[in-house]
């Protein structure tokens, strides 16, 4: 028996079933649940928060002059990391905020 057997196995223990509840295999939608359905509204929820999200905190720095600095590490264009570009989208304000306060005092040490 797999492990996900087994930890289903554990989850049931107690539970009956009769012979008339068990979903037929060649039935679409067997067992009442569709689980496809389920997932995409899942995922449009994660997408909806990460857009309000997105859209309640600062604005990306990035001026679309996206050149890596072999030297600095930073952006030439906005002066971000390249985890901080990447990350930027799935950030809270907060950590928008942070990122956005670290910039000027790059601008003066790199000299970019």
């Amino acid at each position: 028996m797999s492990v996900w057997h087994e930890a289903i196995s554990k989850r049931c223990v107690g539970t009956e079933v009769s012979p008339d509840d068990s979903p037929d295999p060649d039935t679409p939608n067997a067992g009442g649940r569709d689980f496809e359905a389920e997932r995409q509204a899942a995922r449009e929820r994660r997408r909806a928060e990460r857009r309000r999200l997105l859209a309640s905190g600062p604005p990306s720095p990035c001026v679309s002059v996206c050149q890596m600095d072999p030297m600095t590490g930073y952006c030439v264009g906005c002066l971000r990391t390249i985890d901080e570009i990447r990350d930027w989208i799935i950030s809270t304000p907060d950590e928008r905020q942070k990122i956005l306060g670290r910039l000027p005092g790059r601008k003066e040490r790199s000299g970019l």
